[in-house]
This record gives structure tokens, C-alpha cells and sequence, in this order.
């Protein structure tokens, strides 16, 4: 019996080692771009609104005008959000809105986490 169950917890382990180091989409490791607090934030909320505005994203987000600035500019030069700006009479503005290949990354990011939540609750 004990042989059995150390059996069984060794295929647990082994399928919780496999979610950490290979998601359901093959053998990628965990997004670290995205993993950072602020920077999965910006895509989520870009993924549910088609777009939104520096001051948008700063109140919902609950930051500062540096902070939010310094991640949107490595989400946009990695190329997951494309960022305009314009003038709204003498007023600057920029909107951000997620590109496909932004779209594509947050999946694969919550398709590895959904796998590892699910490897933790097996175990």
C-alpha cells in the first residue's frame, strides 16, 4: 500500500515539474515579461477594452506616471501593445491597445499558469 501511494506521488511530481517547465503549448518556460505585477495588469486590461489612454491605465491600475511609462514602453518594445499618441486640442494623449502577438502571449502565459494551478491541485 505504501509503495503505491509513494508511486502515485512520484507521477504527481513529475507532472507537476513537467507544468512548471513545459506548458501546455510545449516546452516554453513562464513568460518573465509578463510574469511582472504591473505588465500582466496592462495586458489584461488592454484584453478586455479594444483600447486605453495613459491616464486610463494609470488610475486602473493604481500607479505612477514613471512606473506606468517604464513597463508599457517594454511591453510595446517587445511588441505585445502598440502605443499612439496625438493631441486632444493642446492636450497629449496616448492610447495603447494589445496587438495580436500581445493577445498571443497573455494566452500562453495563462495557459502555463492554468497548468501549473492544475498540477498544485493534483498533488
Amino acid at each position: 500500500m505504501a509503495a503505491k501511494q509513494s508511486a502515485v506521488r512520484k507521477e504527481r511530481d513529475k507532472r507537476f515539474t513537467a507544468a512548471i517547465t513545459e506548458p501546455a503549448g510545449g516546452p516554453q518556460k513562464l513568460d518573465r515579461l509578463i510574469h511582472e505585477r504591473l505588465r500582466l495588469g496592462i495586458l489584461s486590461a488592454l484584453s478586455v477594452n479594444e483600447s486605453l489612454t495613459f491616464g486610463e491605465l494609470k488610475k486602473l491600475l493604481d500607479t505612477t506616471d514613471g512606473n506606468l511609462s517604464v513597463h508599457a514602453r517594454k511591453l510595446e518594445e517587445a511588441g505585445y501593445l502598440s502605443c499612439t499618441k496625438s493631441f486632444e486640442g493642446r492636450m497629449p494623449r496616448t492610447d495603447y491597445k494589445l496587438t495580436a502577438s500581445g493577445r498571443r502571449a497573455l494566452e500562453r502565459y495563462l495557459d502555463h499558469m492554468e497548468a501549473l494551478i492544475q498540477a498544485m491541485r493534483d498533488r
